[in-house]
């Protein structure tokens, strides 16, 4: 029988000391028997899987922890996306990445607009098209305050930072700038005088929540192309996730995607159809990656509590059946790592080296015996500098 494989990512899970942990990290103060009994009887590491000089995005990493090098693969976060939701890009066409956002006294306030609903965010962008969009600027819907915009027939070599990384920061020191920038603050300063006259982000700010004050174009870049997994493995592979990104990845490589209703890439997000998902995929496939946003929207909250509760639900609701499901198999492997860190401190994503953990049906002369954390994978003396090695070291461990 075919070793079964599965990929878990906790998103943006490591972290740093926190003081109201007591000086511990989330993974130390989670309560996550299940991921702590796998690593004792598996092995840890630390994995670099932002290279150096790169940006320390999901894109990026979970690139890398997939097994491509984005030196060679990456032209962008939005080209991901777009993947993931079928636009069919021209060599003439950027695509950025939309994100409806929330600005306070002349601040970036909230990359997301209080987690605007699918709903409201499509008829936002809906009324962006009818009165910005045109043959040289298409705006594209997509999930929550998650949106693409594609612009034709202009060059771009821009510096666009992304919003999650630079919450509470003045607005007007993190514009985009360099070549064609102009053309973009331009068409976000039209989006916001539409934004505005809209009723319903008038209802949002009479309800209390925030409201969309402008959208945020960055992750730019042009058409993606990548090797299938299944060319570069041998492996017959699965995922599922609640966001674009990873869609759109998965796309690119060839893997199945699972729809599972009720994913909202939240700390609320419908565990039990994911894990119920990932059992079912494991039988028919050979790898199968499931991802869970809710930790690194906690650390973008700045919430330690709530990204402690994330990764207690992550270890009680999907590592607990999936590593009953695989121990029914002859032979599997378990992955737990996070892509990146999100501490709570800096609420944006860090580039340090990510903790690993891998368990199952192998032989493992260098068991540690120790729960999982950031320190303990750092004693443990295994440190892949090139993230997109991993894979390769995950499956032939």
């Amino acid at each position: 029988m075919n070793c079964k494989h599965l990929i878990v990512i906790p998103d943006g899970a490591a972290d740093r000391p926190i003081e109201q942990f007591g000086g511990k990290t989330v993974l130390q103060a989670a309560d996550i028997p299940n991921i702590d009994r796998l690593s004792q009887s598996g092995i840890q590491g630390l994995v670099q899987t932002v290279p150096q000089g790169m940006s320390p995005g999901s894109d990026v990493a979970q690139m890398s922890l997939l097994g491509y090098n984005p030196h060679e693969f990456y032209t962008g976060r939005a080209p991901i996306e777009a993947a993931a939701m079928g636009i069919d890009l021209s060599q003439e066409d950027f695509v950025f990445r939309c994100n409806l956002v929330t600005y306070s006294d002349g601040n970036m306030a909230d990359h997301s607009a209080g987690h605007i609903s699918t709903n409201e965010g499509r008829q936002i962008i809906e009324e962006l098209q009818k009165q910005l969009g045109s043959e040289k600027v298409r705006f594209y819907p997509g999930v929550s305050y998650r949106h693409l915009c594609v612009v034709s027939g202009m060059d771009f070599d821009i510096k666009a930072l992304p919003p999650h990384d630079n919450i509470g920061r003045p607005v007007r020191k993190i514009l985009p700038s360099g070549k064609n920038s102009a053309f973009l603050k331009d068409l976000m300063e039209k989006s916001r005088l539409v934004i505005e006259q809209m009723e319903i982000n008038k209802i949002r700010t009479d309800l209390g929540e925030n409201p969309v004050s402008s959208i945020w174009l960055w992750g730019e870049g042009k058409r993606a192309s990548m090797e299938s997994f299944k060319a570069k493995y041998g492996l017959k592979g699965a995922s599922i996730t609640a966001v674009d990104l990873v869609r759109g990845l998965s796309k690119l490589i060839g893997f199945e995607i699972i729809e599972v209703e009720g994913a909202t890439g939240l700390p609320d997000t419908n565990y039990e159809g994911k894990a119920e998902a990932a059992a079912e995929a494991l039988d028919e496939n050979d790898i199968v990656f499931l991802h869970l946003e809710g930790p690194d929207e906690a650390g973008h909250s700045g919430d330690a509590e709530l990204k402690r509760t994330a990764l207690e639900r992550i270890d009680s609701r999907i590592i607990a059946p999936l590593s009953e499901k695989l121990e029914g198999y002859d032979e599997w492997k378990i992955l737990v790592m996070p892509d990146h860190p999100t501490p709570v401190s800096t609420r944006g994503h860090t580039a340090e080296p990510v903790p690993f953990m891998i368990s199952g049906t192998v032989e493992r002369p260098d068991v540690q015996g120790r729960p999982f954390s950031e320190s303990n994978a750092a004693r443990s003396g295994l440190h892949i500098e090139r993230g997109y090695e991993l894979m390769e070291y995950f499956l032939k461990v």
